[in-house]
């Protein structure tokens, strides 16, 4: 993928995320009055260039999924404020949401559970090009054939159901879908922690091939830090909806500030038996 490196302070940010906080309302007793606040994502701040993979880490619960969506306004924030290359996300109406939502995708952790198991493949990968008017007809079996390929399936895949393919196949046809409308960003939840470790590799090495090919941007949510190191530029490591530590990976995986982030990197699996890491404990982290 992109490295730091090839970038320069004078890129412009592609992402702007300011200050996002996003509340859920705890309600009780007969007529569900509020009674308190469950605080996913409490004053989170980070930036995002055009090319690069930002990868957002921590352990579940902490609130990264929820950064995501909240991005994405798939799900309403609370607070603060996101720039997507200069457009105010929060602020747009309906029809330019409409057509900022063409340059924001998302890939989802679950590729079984993200795709409807009624609709063809063909369907399935073609609706946004549908739905936004782009093609149709000969031209849109073209375009969903030409997507499965890139994809690494076949073209006879647009004619069968989801439950017919394995989960890294059924993945491969979520990042079709995703990349239908040829997105500038795109958030990628977990997109292989429902997968088997030598399919993860495979689905890793074609989102780098894609950002190559196509100069896409990353939102990379995971709680792996294995995974985290092999894929970003720059590391964000959430903790109680709120980001704890931000730098370059090297810096973070290296030489790591907070506490939290120490403990993280102290549970990542030593590939030599005959190594011991110890585990560091955190007040608050999951053990």
């Amino acid at each position: 993928m992109a490295t730091s490196a090839e970038k320069t302070d004078a890129d412009p940010a592609l992402l702007q995320v300011r200050d996002l906080k996003t509340h859920f309302p705890v309600r009780r007793g007969l007529l569900q009055r509020t009674v308190d606040h469950v605080r996913a994502v409490d004053g989170v701040s980070f930036e995002l260039a055009s090319g690069e993979t930002l990868g957002l880490v921590g352990e579940s619960g902490c609130g990264k999924t929820t950064v995501g969506r909240t991005v994405l306004r798939l799900v309403p924030a609370t607070s603060g404020e996101v720039v997507f290359d200069g457009k105010e996300v929060f602020r747009q109406d309906a029809a330019n949401m409409r057509m900022l939502r063409r340059e924001m995708q998302i890939i989802f952790q679950d590729p079984g559970g993200s795709l409807n198991p009624r609709m063809r493949v063909g369907r399935l990968v073609g609706e946004p090009l549908l739905v936004h008017g782009l093609a149709d007809g000969e031209e849109l079996r073209e375009q969903v054939e030409n997507l499965l390929e890139r994809c690494g399936l076949w073209k006879q895949a647009a004619d069968r159901y989801p439950h017919e393919f394995s989960g890294g196949q059924r993945q491969r046809i979520g990042i079709a879908r995703a990349l239908a409308l040829q997105p500038r960003l795109i958030v990628c939840d977990e997109p292989t922690s429902a997968l088997d470790v030598s399919i993860q590799s495979q689905i890793l090495n074609l989102l780098a091939d894609l950002q190559d090919e196509f100069g896409l941007s990353y939102l990379f949510i995971s709680h792996d830090m294995a995974v985290i190191h092999h894929v970003c530029d720059r590391i964000a490591v959430m903790f109680n909806g709120k980001i704890v530590e931000i730098g370059e990976r090297d810096r973070i995986i290296n030489d790591p500030q907070h506490e939290y982030t120490k403990a993280l990197l102290s549970a990542v699996p030593e590939p030599d038996p005959r190594r011991k890491r110890e585990r560091i404990a955190f007040e608050g982290m999951r053990m």
